[in-house]
């Protein structure tokens, strides 16, 4: 049986494989300008990440940064409705001081034409992601 990728399924796996790459500027590219990240919990990195430049240059780099690097998400699944909506499942982990995460959770995309605009997403268990990044 043959597999027919939808253009939505390809779109967001060339922005994970950017991610994965630290490609900001493919990603930069794949989101509207006011392109807004929610990040769920009451940790310093929660709340809604609101315009491109936000997204990539305030949540994106504190995950880098707050785990020097090692951050890491492994996509899992990619599932399409064709009319702009797309959600995935994956792996992430990471480390921080002596502390590590790994855990499953996913991301609800909204699409407008073939640009990324809003992104929910959701973890395996909010109180571990809370005290794994901390309070800010």
């Amino acid at each position: 049986m043959t597999h027919h990728e939808h253009p939505d399924a390809a779109l967001i796996r060339r922005g994970y494989e950017a991610f994965t790459q630290g490609d900001m500027e493919t990603l930069a590219g794949m989101m509207t300008g006011d392109c807004t990240h929610h990040v769920p919990g009451a940790s310093r990195i929660s709340g809604h990440y609101k315009g491109r430049d936000s997204v990539l240059g305030e949540y994106y780099r504190a995950l880098a940064e707050l785990t020097d690097g090692t951050f890491r998400v492994e996509l899992k699944g990619v599932y399409v409705d064709g009319r702009g909506h797309v959600i995935t499942t994956h792996r992430f982990r990471g480390t921080r001081g002596d502390r590590g995460v790994e855990m499953d959770g996913g991301l609800f995309f909204t699409l407008i034409g073939d640009k990324i605009s809003d992104i929910d997403e959701c973890v395996a268990d909010i109180v571990e992601t809370d005290s794994f990044w901390g309070t800010g």
